[in-house]
């Protein structure tokens, strides 16, 4: 997964539907039925997986730190007539009325933390939201840097209203120190209405397995266990991981 691909999900209030990446509901549908429920979705988004679990008929909350994003769920969920619970909060500050015997990231949101000081707030969030005998899955992943080829490359999509919509990565900073690669992205709109031009820098943070071993453990939570998205035991260097955590105590 590339910069580019990972972060039009986020952008989309801005844009429209440039989103290339949609999670397969599968994995984390399969987590709640293993780790129970109340269940809740950090960084729900506007609704995926949240909403298929909920037409599966899960109890599952959704936390997002976006409230455009938030407003497209609840439009999506009404159109459905699906009830849904959801929370405008950043999940390092996260502060919701239930505890959960489930919580879980779907994709790697936690990768957009831009620190291992917030990072840390999280997970210290997380362990006070969960039930006695709850469980946590974080989806962690070990970003690659745009190959130069691609840098000033535009991907292009068609909004309803027939604008062409442009995403490209301008400049790229990587630093192997503080695990974190700042990418500066580009958002175009042409209309004939009207055009615009954005350009964000976006910051992802990665962990060691050691490095995300000790974070948790000082907020109170043990892994369990690392698999790779499908299940099987993650290779030692494997990029996409999913660490299941249960509280220390």
């Amino acid at each position: 997964m590339d910069p580019a691909d990972f972060y039009t999900g986020i952008v989309a209030e801005l844009y429209g539907p440039l989103k290339s990446v949609t999670q397969d509901p599968e994995p984390y549908a399969a987590f709640v039925e293993q780790a129970g429920t109340p269940a809740l979705e950090l960084g729900c988004g506007d609704g995926e997986p949240l909403l298929e679990l909920r037409r599966r008929g899960m109890d599952v909350d959704g936390v997002d730190s976006s409230a455009d994003m938030l407003d497209r769920l609840r439009r999506r969920a009404a159109a459905e007539s699906l009830p849904v619970t959801l929370f405008h909060q950043r999940m390092e500050a996260l502060d919701v009325p239930r505890r959960y015997a489930a919580v879980y990231l779907a994709g790697p949101t936690f990768n957009l933390l831009p620190d291992d000081a917030t990072a840390l707030s999280a997970l210290r969030a997380i362990r006070a939201h969960l039930a006695f005998g709850g469980t946590v899955l974080i989806p962690l992943h070990l970003p690659a840097p745009t190959a130069e080829k691609d840098v000033g490359r535009a991907r292009t999509a068609t909004a309803p209203d027939g604008a062409e919509l442009r995403v490209s990565v301008v400049a790229e900073d990587r630093d192997e120190h503080t695990r974190t690669q700042t990418t500066l992205l580009r958002y175009e709109r042409y209309h004939p209405s009207g055009s615009s031009v954005t350009e964000r820098p976006w910051v992802l943070h990665w962990y060691t397995r050691d490095g995300f071993r000790t974070l948790a453990a000082v907020a109170g939570l043990d892994i369990a266990e690392v698999t790779g998205p499908d299940g099987r035991p993650a290779a030692a260097d494997a990029d996409h991981l999913h660490v299941r955590l249960r509280p220390a105590d």
